[in-house]
């Protein structure tokens, strides 16, 4: 880990904290929730080992980059738009794009309005999710699973803050790494999230009182909210991005995701992702790899089979 440089840039008017190892044709990584970019630590030197440039920043609104306060400061565009400044900040024309979580949302979005900038994409978890001509997604959420499905628990500015904020930082981030339902999460209105958060957890072998302790430390100092409004700004991502409707990911893709994963599980997921929709959608999908018995944090949990999978697809351009 001490071969990991650490720089603060200044990017779309915000400063940005970012990690670096390794020298060669460079691949950026795209962390999740609730996350940082320690979450690639593994990748980080996988990868500059076998001859590239590792890059990973903590996203707008988390870790040691600026959080601003508002939801609206939080769209697709905000955020895309913070990754070219970087890209032009370090002299990268084209970098190869590693995405998790709302990393993996925010490098679709990335190839949608930028494909010029990447070589090719390898995404986990979140498969594309082309925009319904009609039905935002709050909608969506709200009819498939409920009012107390954790994203539409999330929307409230404050009240997830202030639940988290009755809980120890250590505990909620344990609670979500090592989570292994592959059932939607449920937040319910009557139920104090002190108890669901403070249930003892083991750690698994992959995640150590070390790690969970550098997450708590950067949250307890930015806070949850950074995260939050990546999901507070969801519905006006859909309003300011109807002009790509339809539009494919025209990049080369290698999709990677756990038989376990909520996303695998979502309704309708495992449909699209097999019956020819996500192929229709993304032309230039490679590879569509599931992984037997691996949940949702799958760069941690299996790291060095996500570092094969990831130079295994990159070497071919």
């Amino acid at each position: 880990m001490e071969k990991i440089e650490h720089r603060i840039i200044t990017v779309n008017g915000i400063n940005m904290h970012v990690a670096e190892v390794g020298e060669g044709p460079a691949v950026l990584f795209l962390h999740g929730f609730p996350e940082l970019w320690y979450s690639w630590r593994h990748q980080m030197l996988s990868l500059s080992s076998a001859g590239y440039h590792a890059i990973a920043p903590d996203l707008r609104g988390y870790g040691d980059t600026d959080a601003p306060p508002s939801a609206a400061s939080y769209t697709v565009f905000h955020i895309v738009g913070d990754l070219v400044g970087l890209l032009n900040a370090l002299g990268l024309e084209q970098v190869f794009l590693v995405g998790h979580d709302w990393g993996a949302i925010i490098a679709w979005c990335f190839c949608l309005f930028r494909p010029d900038c990447i070589k090719a994409l390898v995404n986990m978890s979140i498969p594309f999710q082309p925009r319904h001509p009609s039905v935002n997604p709050l909608q969506s959420f709200r009819t498939l699973i409920g009012d107390d499905y954790y994203v539409c628990r999330f929307q409230n500015p404050g009240e997830m803050e202030e639940d988290f904020a009755g809980v120890d930082t250590a505990k909620i981030i344990t609670a979500f790494l090592c989570s292994r339902s592959p059932h939607p999460p449920i937040l319910p209105k009557d139920t104090e999230l002190k108890a669901l958060f403070e249930a003892p957890i083991p750690l698994p072998s992959w995640l150590t009182e070390e790690d969970i302790n550098y997450y708590a430390s950067k949250f307890n100092q930015k806070g949850f909210t950074g995260g939050l409004n990546y999901y507070r700004a969801i519905d006006l991502d859909w309003d300011l991005t109807v002009a790509w409707t339809g539009l494919q990911v025209n990049v080369p893709v290698k999709f990677i995701v756990g038989d376990h994963d909520i996303t695998y599980n979502f309704p309708g997921a495992k449909e699209y992702i097999q019956n020819g929709g996500f192929k229709r959608d993304v032309p230039n999908l490679q590879e569509v790899v599931v992984m037997e018995g691996v949940a949702h944090f799958l760069n941690q949990e299996k790291p060095e089979e996500i570092s094969a999978h990831i130079i295994d697809f990159i070497r071919k351009f």
